[in-house]
């Protein structure tokens, strides 16, 4: 009996030592903060992966804790804020929640720069960001650029197939530069995050909303919208841009080996992977709206040219206000397409 009680008291002693020593070995922690719940596709299939391999990185010295739903306070507009002034040590975000902090990051909203390639666009930022980006994001450390798979049109109930069919709708958008696809087409635009959707849906406040599909499961739109609109070969009409940045204070305090463990965490093959995320999750999610017998549109090819076409005042009207802040719009614009291209299905 007094053998049994000694070895289990051993026993008991050698497990509080393992985590005793397991705690101690996370050094650093590190606050991520973002806008969406816990179970959206962004946390558990993008940023819980990039978590665990940073961790993994580190030998176990590194701990990210993930805090969704702006649980730490504050809205998503003021999350960008949030990590420059170091009230969070990790942000995710829009970019254009804070309009006209990244214009040169801009760019690959534009429709006509952006079409369909997720993967591509990702790979482009990166390709870019030293040379043409980076000034962006001053105060900031960036872990990764990403855009999702671009703006489809959500209708409660109108079937949408030109830009005429658009005209006067109250529509919802993301960013300014959505703001001006909106207007090129003839409606109304209202800016609101993304959380914000099924409330102004059910109470009638927009008509529509320009969204990626992979935001219908944890948003539930298919109980709300009716048509779901995009151009042919998955043609969207722009995209959103997105980061994932640190305080750059919290970012120069740590030492090299643990900047690595970020950095070989979010190298251009996770750039990569993060499109892949999120062709998926649009893919799942629009399959959740057929499966609840929503109409899922594709336009014909005359029909995407249509809009293609209405909106390329939209890449003028950017090119023409960061002109005239001193930034070379033409070329940033020429140089995301060509980026683009020699990414794209590679």
């Amino acid at each position: 009996m007094r053998l049994k009680t000694l070895l289990t008291t051993i026993a008991a002693s050698a497990v509080s030592v393992a985590m005793a020593g397991s705690v101690a070995a996370q050094e650093y922690t590190f606050k991520l903060h973002h806008m969406l719940g816990a179970q959206a596709p962004a946390q558990t299939n993008m940023l819980e992966p990039w978590a665990k391999q940073v961790e993994e990185n580190s030998g176990g010295r590194v701990k990210i804790e993930i805090f969704p739903a702006m649980t730490l306070g504050g809205t998503p507009p003021e999350l960008v804020q949030q990590a420059r002034d170091g009230v969070v040590d990790i942000i995710w975000t829009v970019n254009g929640y804070t309009p006209g902090q990244f214009p040169r990051t801009e760019v690959f909203e534009l429709p006509g720069v952006y079409l369909n390639d997720i993967s591509a666009a990702n790979k482009a930022m990166y390709d870019m960001f030293d040379d043409y980006l980076a000034e962006d994001y001053k105060g900031l450390e960036v872990m990764w650029l990403h855009v999702h798979a671009g703006q489809a049109i959500m209708s409660v109930d109108t079937e949408i197939r030109s830009p005429d069919d658009m005209s006067g709708m109250k529509v919802r958008i993301p960013s300014r530069t959505g703001g001006w696809v909106i207007e090129a087409l003839g409606a109304s635009p209202l800016a609101m995050p993304v959380p914000e959707v099924p409330a102004a849906l059910s109470k009638k406040v927009v008509e529509a909303t320009f969204l990626p599909w992979e935001i219908i499961p944890p948003l539930k739109l298919q109980n709300q919208i009716e048509y779901f609109i995009e151009g042919a070969n998955e043609t969207r009409f722009g995209t959103t841009t997105f980061q994932v940045s640190m305080n750059q204070a919290k970012w120069d305090s740590l030492p090299d080996d643990i900047k690595a463990a970020f950095k070989d965490a979010s190298g251009r093959d996770w750039w990569d992977e993060v499109g892949n995320v999120w062709r998926a999750g649009d893919d799942f999610g629009i399959k959740m709206a057929e499966d609840a017998g929503k109409t899922h549109v594709m336009l014909n090819e005359d029909e995407t040219a249509a809009f293609i076409t209405a909106l390329e005042p939209v890449q003028d009207r950017w090119i023409e206000e960061v002109t005239a802040k001193g930034i070379d719009g033409a070329g940033l614009v020429q140089t995301a397409k060509d980026m683009i291209a020699e990414n794209t299905d590679k």
